[in-house]
Parts: structure tokens; sequence; C-alpha cells
């Protein structure tokens, strides 16, 4: 049985984390924030109601040779506003835990993402890991931390 991996990364914005907590608690903004060869599309009907423990997301996303695969998530845990944790139900990986976390700083808001996950196919997920996984993981979290940049700079200039 291969191990469980994690990735970790964290990002200032100058933001309230009542701000940061509204845009990333929303999962109609995770396909803002992805990177658009994914097609990363939200299929479950979302109001504007705040997430809660329990709540089932629905997507469709292509992670590798533009294969459409499906992916449900439960939010799993939920401490407005300084964490929520989502749990991949169906999808790609044996496992996949995502925790989001918010630290109030003096001029905005720290964010952390921690995801722990699992690959299927035993041997065959180690090396799918160490050749595709890893750095696809890295990419999408590295066109997050450009996009958010972008989107709260921006939103940093035109509010002052």
């Amino acid at each position: 049985m291969n191990g469980i991996y994690q990735y970790t990364t964290e990002q200032f914005l100058p933001i309230p984390i009542m701000e940061a907590w509204a845009f990333f608690s929303s999962a109609k903004n995770l396909a803002v924030i992805t990177p658009p060869e994914l097609d990363f599309k939200v299929l479950t009907t979302l109001d504007d109601t705040e997430i809660y423990e329990g709540l089932l997301i629905d997507y469709t996303v292509k992670p590798l040779f533009s294969i459409p695969l499906r992916w449900q998530t439960e939010i799993s845990k939920v401490q407005k506003p300084d964490m929520f944790m989502d749990k991949q139900l169906k999808g790609p990986y044996s496992c996949w835990e995502h925790t989001h976390i918010f630290i109030e700083k003096e001029k905005g808001v720290l964010m952390k993402d921690i995801v722990n996950y699992q690959l299927p196919f035993g041997f065959l997920g180690t090396i799918a890991h160490s050749l595709l996984v890893r750095k696809k993981i890295e990419h999408i979290f590295f066109y997050r931390k450009k996009t958010l940049l972008k989107i709260f700079t921006d939103h940093a200039h035109n509010t002052h």
C-alpha cells in the first residue's frame, strides 16, 4: 500500500479575514482559481448559503490527458472564519482531505492549505505520484497563488 502524501502551502492576502472566508468558502469561486486546462466545473447547484458540515459538492475535472472525471467532496468540518475541511467521497484519489486555514494578521490574512492525499493502484500510484501527480498539484496551487494575488491586489488598489 502506498503512503499518504502531504502538500502544504501558504499565502498572505491583504484582505480582512471575513472577506477571505466569504471567497474561499464559496465553491463557485473554485473554477476561478483553478487552471483553465483542468476544465473544472461545479455540477451542484449552489445558492449563496454558507457552507456547512455535510454539504456535498459535485464537480467534473480533467486532471490528466483531458479525460473528464467526476469528483464529489463533502465539507467535513467548519469553524468559521478560521478553517474548513473538505474530503473527497468520490474521485481520482484513494484519499483526499484539504484543510483551509485562515489566520488573521495585522494587514490581512495568512491562508494555509494542507492537503493529505493517497493515490490508488499501489506501486503504480507511487510512480504516477513522482512523475505526474505531485507536479500537477504544485502547478494547481502555483496558479491559484498567482490568480489570488491578482484578484486581491487589484481589489485592494480599487478600494483605496
